[in-house]
This record gives C-alpha cells, structure tokens and sequence, in this order.
C-alpha cells in the first residue's frame, strides 16, 4: 500500500514501510540560487503567485538554515559560500575551493578537494550550468582551485585539466568574451583549449548536435537554463553509476523585477525538474551561497508587489546602486550575512534540518552518495 501526497500540484508516492526510499542517492542535483536568501525567497512568492511560501521550494518536507560566513568575515560572496557547500571548509571571500591558508590573490592555500571531483573519482557523469558567467565564483568552486575569483583563465583551463576524472561532462554557461580576454593575458583562448584538448567549445546551446556526449557551451550572453538543463539531463543520466549537477541561476534583486522574475524562474524548473527524475534515486537540494538585502516592508494581498517601481526607477535614473523604495519593498545593493534556507527532497534529505553551517550541506551530499572524505 502507498500514501499519495501532493507538493505544489505534483502527486508524489510516499513507500509503505517495506519500501522506503533508499539511504544512499544515486544521483545529486544541487540548485543554486545566487543571493536567493529568506527575503527573495519570500518576495517572489508573493510576487509570483500573490501569496506567501507559494513557491514548489517551500512545499519540501525537509528545511535547514544555513550560515554563510566565511573563515574571516559575517558577510559572504559566492566564491566564500560556494566553496564552503562544495568542499566541506571554510575560505575566505574571492577564493575558490582553497583553504584559508590562501592569500588571496597572491598565494595559493590547500587544494580543496569539491564535490564534483568526489562524483569524477568515483566514475559518475558530472555537470555544471548557470546563467552567469561560467568561470566566475559559484560554478568555478564546483571544478577548480584558485586564489582569486577572478582569474577566469586559469579557472576555466582546469575544466579541461582536471585533477580527478576528465572534468564536467556538461559545462554550460556565459561570459565567452571575458573568458578569452582573461586566457589571451595567458597566451592562449578557448579556441586554443578547444583543439589541445580535442573537446568543442560551442558559442550557442542552438550550436549542440544531439550527438555531442560531453557538451561545453560558452556563450556571451542569454543562457536558456531550462533548455541547457534538459540537455545535460539527457545525457548525465545515460551513467548508470550516477551524476552529480549543479545549476545556477542569479537570483540578485538589485533590480526587484528581474531578480524576483528569476527566482519564480527557477522555481517553475526545479519544479519541473523534479516531475522527470526518478525521486527513489535522486536527491534534490535547493539552497543559495548568501542573502541579500531585500525586506517586504509593506503591501497589501491583491496588489502587485512592485507596484511604484517603474516610478521609482524614473524618479532615480541617474542615481546609481539607489536604495529601491517602494510601498512594499526595500532593496539595498549589498550581501547580507543572515542564514539562508536549505530545502531538500529524497534520499538522504532527512539530514537537512535545523541551524546546520554551509558546510554541513557538503556533508548531507557526500553521505548521501554514501562516500568518505
């Protein structure tokens, strides 16, 4: 016998007792809702739907807070709070997956060893997608090692020179041009890996013929996530050991509408995401590297959320990172260092519950797999 319950408008079976969802997950996918804090969450729910913890993410039974300092600070970046849910450790802002002994900038730390590196070592297919540029912080954390986010070149190189297995099978992401600005101050371009590696460095998703096995899509702008995420989802789970998939999506409200408008986004994909995929083998967590300084100060239920922002930004064109005032929001132009929701949902998600650190989420993911350090 088995119990249906419904999530957000999906039907889901719940085992009886002798069919209980596996300990161990065989496959991971990780969401990353950059600067997706409890006030963005909180804001494109109602945003999107005109009622509060409307969003799929919030349906999922089992919730943690995360903190998000770093090793030296309250307040986070995503190089800091990526490498930290990635490896286990702390680090300092604008350090990629190196340990605290790093200077950043002018002196590598230890090699910490990620998430993705553990899923290569042990055979699984892996992939990284976001809409941001594919070398800078929260993806970079997931397949290199660096001292300063910034070195796109360097970063981007280890993705074909991986230390453990051959790298991201599906790499997907923007940022093309800064790429190669950054790898010609190194005497080389994605052209130049593309042939040295023998792996096609594709400019547009459209680009990808159905025969490509292990995709690489730098494009200079408009990555289509959904898209990209069916194409690396078709591929990753041709791997009977498994996959490992990390997707980004920049969930910033510097600008309310847009920044709202990707988090319902993103939520409307995951959503999806979770309607294809087998649930008794795969766990899904939902998290973001840091909060941002978004607060619902007002507003009533029936009236849109942002009512008076195409005013405000008329009223305040010229005044650049303007605090955004309007009846129900607030929005500064800052990091903020309070926790962030962590939603997860399959085998292993039991372990998300509570005030848990940034790293533990490392942990719930790797003990998941049923791996050790």
């Amino acid at each position: 016998m088995r119990t249906f319950i419904i999530l957000a408008g999906l039907i889901y079976t719940i085992p009886c007792e002798a069919e209980k969802l596996p300990s161990k997950a065989k496959n991971v996918i990780l969401f990353l809702a950059d600067a997706g804090g409890l006030g963005a969450v909180n804001a494109a729910s109602i945003h999107g739907y005109d009622k509060a913890q409307s969003l799929f993410v919030q349906s999922w039974p089992n919730i943690g807070l995360s903190d998000t300092s770093t090793a030296s600070q309250w307040v986070s970046d995503s190089a800091a709070g990526m490498s930290a849910i990635m490896t286990g450790q702390k680090t300092h802002n604008g350090v990629i997956s190196m340990g605290p002994d790093t200077a950043r900038g002018k002196q590598d730390g230890a090699r910490l060893k990620t998430l993705l590196m553990y899923a290569e070592e042990h055979g699984l297919s892996t992939g990284v997608m976001t809409n941001v540029n594919v070398a800078d912080a929260t993806p970079a954390a997931c397949y290199s090692n660096a001292n300063d986010r910034r070195k796109y070149g360097e970063i981007i190189q280890q993705a074909f020179a991986p230390k453990y297995g051959d790298g991201p099978d599906v790499l997907m992401g923007i940022g093309r041009a800064a790429i190669d600005k950054s790898l010609a101050e190194q005497g080389s371009s994605l052209d130049a890996l593309s042939q040295k590696h023998g792996r096609k460095v594709y400019a547009s998703l459209s680009d990808v013929p159905s025969s490509e096995p292990r995709p690489v899509v730098i494009q200079e702008k408009d990555m289509n996530l959904p898209a990209a995420a069916e194409q690396a989802l078709e591929r990753l789970s041709r791997n009977k050991k498994g996959y490992f998939l990390m997707i980004e999506w920049d969930a910033h409200t510097d600008n309310p509408q847009q920044g709202l408008g990707n988090l319902v986004a993103f939520d409307k994909l995951i959503r999806s995401i979770a309607g294809k995929v087998n649930m008794k083998e795969t766990l899904l967590i939902f998290t973001a590297d840091h909060s941002f300084d978004i607060s619902t100060k007002g507003g009533k239920r029936g009236e849109p959320l942002l009512a008076g922002y195409e005013e405000w930004k008329q009223k305040n064109a010229a005044q650049r990172n303007a605090v955004v005032e309007i009846p129900a929001l607030r929005v500064n132009h800052n990091h903020t260092g309070e926790e962030v929701v962590v939603a997860a949902m399959g085998p292993g998600a039991d372990k998300v519950h509570g005030f848990l650190p940034n790293t533990r989420i490392f942990e719930v993911m790797l003990e998941a797999y049923g791996w050790k350090r």
